[in-house]
């Protein structure tokens, strides 16, 4: 889910992605249904069918509405539950492909924070500019990083303009 606004103050809303699992963990999940089923076979089959579409359909469910969500709003930076204000954040990059694999491994540094989800291939790296935060960098996933990217940087325009105000 994406809601992408061009946003006039720093309370607006600029971005909103669930990084919701990929259709193969919701196909896995479903296969659950089945197993279920069989373990109430022996009471009776309605019942077997029942709580087994009911137990996928639950952990279906909970799969997508745990996602983390990634949020530009409120001159802030949110991340799961992580945040940070974008007053406290450098120039981001998106990375797609080959950059995204290093950065997701290799090229991630021990004081970078995190939020990495498989299946979804495209990362956005923030540098963290408070010389006082041990965290370096910000380093997570997103499907759009060119929209977080505009995101981010609108939120710290509007930032800075309020500050200077």
């Amino acid at each position: 889910m994406h809601i992408a606004t061009a946003a006039a103050s720093p309370t607006d809303v600029h971005y909103r992605e669930r990084l919701s699992p990929s259709l193969w963990v919701l196909l896995s999940a479903a296969v659950v249904a089945p197993m279920v089923a069989l373990v109430f076979v022996p009471l009776d089959a309605t019942v077997a069918l029942v709580v087994g579409i009911l137990v996928a359909a639950s952990l279906m469910t909970v799969l997508l509405f745990a996602s983390p969500l990634v949020i530009v709003s409120g001159g802030e930076l949110r991340v799961g539950r992580a945040h940070i204000p974008v007053s406290q954040l450098g120039a981001p990059v998106g990375l797609v492909g080959a950059e995204a694999r290093s950065a997701r491994g290799p090229a991630l540094p021990r004081s970078a924070w995190h939020l990495l989800r498989g299946g979804i291939d495209p990362v956005v790296r923030v540098p963290v500019t408070d010389p006082r935060d041990p965290v370096t960098e910000w380093v997570f996933s997103t499907r759009t990083p060119d929209r977080v990217v505009a995101a981010i940087e609108r939120a710290q325009r509007a930032a800075e303009k309020t500050r200077h105000d």
